[in-house]
């Protein structure tokens, strides 16, 4: 997936019947990638094309077990077929605040994701989605690599990701950390 811009927009929409439908818009607003993602699976398998017909897969975000708290997710480049990266969930972690691990394709940790603060993420907690969530993603060495914002919109999650220019994390994986956000951490509130 060829990945450039440094700013996107992640949309999911909320009413919707069985499942979740993701649209990814680059920074002039043009779709870059379309998820249709089934209802009531046990393994999570997030497939991102390129646009709503859903002829050319361009993204695979793919749960490593069926129900796992610390769950890792492999994201692969479906044109090129290869493993770009991994993101990995902090289970007891992020209980309280939600905290995720970025691998590389050899899964060696290279980058952190994690909501903004304690404060927060325990106030959001306690009163849903009144509060929009933020993270941060900084790599092994504490620098910044980007920046992700859920706007406050009772009827249609939209999150802001903004990559770092001198981001060293795989721009894809960046972008798969905050589709599974929206995904998984999204639903949970």
């Amino acid at each position: 997936m060829d990945i450039q811009d440094n700013r996107y927009v992640i949309r999911r929409k909320i009413l919707t019947v069985l499942g979740q439908k993701f649209h990814v818009y680059d920074g002039r607003g043009i779709l870059i990638g379309f998820s249709k993602q089934k209802a009531f699976r046990l393994k999570e398998d997030i497939r991102f094309y390129s646009d709503e017909t859903m002829k050319q897969e361009r993204l695979l975000i793919q749960a490593r077990q069926v129900i796992d708290f610390a769950a890792a997710y492999d994201v692969v480049d479906c044109q090129s077929r290869q493993k770009i990266g991994v993101c990995r969930r902090k289970g007891w972690t992020s209980m309280v605040r939600d905290s995720w691990e970025i691998l590389d394709e050899h899964d060696k940790p290279v980058a952190n994701v994690s909501e903004d603060s304690m404060l927060m993420a325990t106030l959001r907690r306690l009163f849903s989605n009144l509060i929009p969530q933020h993270y941060q993603i900084t790599d092994t060495a504490g620098q910044k690599q980007a920046a992700l914002r859920v706007r406050f919109n009772p009827f249609v999650y939209k999150m802001d990701v903004e990559i770092e220019p001198s981001a060293t994390v795989h721009r894809g994986v960046i972008l798969a950390a905050g589709i599974l956000l929206a995904a998984i951490e999204g639903r949970q509130k």
